[in-house]
């Protein structure tokens, strides 16, 4: 298997950076550093990359997303993308597919190109790419999804909030049958959509109970197939709120199949405000995420870090936490 950088920086028992400092001839690096670097390089016949000092030269950010084929984070990326381009950095865009081994395949892959840094917007749930970033120098910002085990600056939509907002509303609108449809990944945004949810319609005196649960990976047909389950129950929901719009996508479809009308017979929430809200018949209600203004602040905060490390201040982590909002469109409808 090819020697990487990442192998050198282990064997010498420093950073990845401190390898590349090294190789550049760059940085105050202390000679017997540089000799434990040296050796490593040699014990492991590694062989640095030709285009090394060009990929430094250059400013470049990769962004790590969790599914490309989701439109929000499309168009959070796309925001990213558009901030970075105008603060002098090229971004290059990584998709893991919700994929841990993915995960931790590209955080190797792009330490190795010797970037300015990252946002990461997966989660971290490989323990191994934690510990690999943790300890790098390499500048990381969080966004759209926290991870608590590791400092880093972070923006993210309260989605506890927006969950309550949801489930505020639609007990409101009269809906005392509702059930929710959620995202069957172990990340904590989705889980505060459905405790704020959860709060909001027991505040209401709505139940909630497991059988008005179902959970779905991020596909249309399997979100399909599990809200046809909550419609086939002998009661069934007269309100369902969806933990994205892709998986609201899958509630019309069994609506459409099982002879029920949207929202006549059936109220549909989602979460996000992309594209895809304006696009479905009818069109969605939604709690929208600003994700222009989430891909703005995650480069604000990433110049942050970088002046922060060039200038050697000690660091104080921001959590920037934006409000969601209420977009009322054509899937609720009052119960009569």
């Amino acid at each position: 298997m090819k020697v990487t950088i990442y192998d050198v920086a282990e064997k010498a028992s420093v950073s990845i950076s401190t390898v590349s400092k090294v190789l550049n001839e760059k940085g105050n690096i202390n000679e017997k550093t540089k000799q434990r670097v040296y050796d490593a390089i040699k014990a492991l016949d590694y062989k640095p990359s030709v285009v090394l000092s060009v990929q430094k030269a250059m400013k470049t950010i990769g962004v790590l997303i969790p599914d490309i084929a989701n439109p929000f984070m499309a168009e959070v990326t796309r925001a990213v993308e558009d901030s970075g381009r105008k603060k002098g950095f090229n971004v290059m865009i990584c998709s893991t597919d919700n994929d841990p081994d993915k995960e931790e395949e590209y955080i190797t892959m792009l330490q190795q190109k010797y970037l300015d840094g990252m946002i990461i917007a997966t989660g971290l749930k490989n323990s191994r790419a934690l510990n690999k970033l943790k300890k790098s120098e390499v500048p990381v910002v969080l966004l759209t999804r926290d991870v608590p085990k590791f400092p880093a600056h972070s923006v993210m939509v309260d989605d506890f909030q927006g969950g309550y907002d949801a489930g505020t509303y639609l007990a409101e609108l009269g809906h005392k049958r509702v059930a929710a449809l959620m995202e069957d990944v172990d990340v904590p945004s989705i889980k505060q959509r459905f405790y704020g949810l959860k709060e909001a319609l027991q505040a209401c005196n709505v139940p909630m109970t497991e059988a008005s649960t179902r959970y779905a990976p991020h596909s249309l047909a399997e979100s399909k197939q599990a809200a046809l389950d909550l419609l086939s129950q002998e009661i069934t929901p007269t309100a369902i709120f969806a933990s994205t719009e892709i998986l609201a996508v899958g509630v019309l479809q069994a609506a459409k199949e099982k002879g029920l009308k949207v929202p006549e017979d059936l109220s549909v929430i989602g979460f996000d405000n992309s594209i895809l809200a304006q696009v479905t018949d009818p069109q969605l209600t939604t709690i929208g995420q600003p994700a222009q203004k989430m891909g703005e602040k995650a480069i604000e905060l990433f110049v942050e870090e970088l002046l922060d490390k060039k200038e050697k201040e000690e660091k104080i982590v921001q959590r920037l936490v934006l409000t969601p909002s209420l977009i009322e469109r054509e899937s609720t409808a009052r119960l009569t």
